[in-house]
């Protein structure tokens, strides 16, 4: 009887863990897009670090993020542009060959989701 109670608590705790672990969004490094950007094609990528550049208006803008492995390109065209040396999460999908204002930023990440 003890055995059964048992077995049941650890596959209730392991179910518990599996459905934690699908419920968060793991962090890329910029490095890991940097070298392999056609992996990440198509799929929404989360990475997180401060920003050290940033220009827009009217809640649209480009800013860049240094995440100590490298920096990225972000564009936001519904979610505004923070102020430089902020540390935000930035949620959004990789694309190459952006143009922005007359300026070409080769690889952006077009963001997606509201930032934390």
């Amino acid at each position: 009887m003890f055995q059964r109670k048992r077995q049941f608590f650890l596959l209730v705790l392991i179910a518990a863990g599996m459905l934690f672990l699908a419920g968060c969004r793991s962090r890329t490094t910029i490095a890991d897009i940097n070298r392999g950007p056609g992996k990440y094609s198509g799929q929404d990528v989360t990475v997180e670090g401060n920003v050290s550049e940033a220009f827009g208006a009217l809640g649209q803008g480009i800013f860049q993020i240094d995440d100590g492995t490298g920096k990225l390109w972000i564009y936001s065209a519904n979610y505004g542009v923070p102020g430089n040396g902020n540390k935000v999460a930035v949620t959004g999908r990789i694309d190459q060959g952006f143009s922005f204002a007359g300026h070409n930023y080769g690889m952006v990440l077009r963001e997606t989701e509201k930032r934390n």
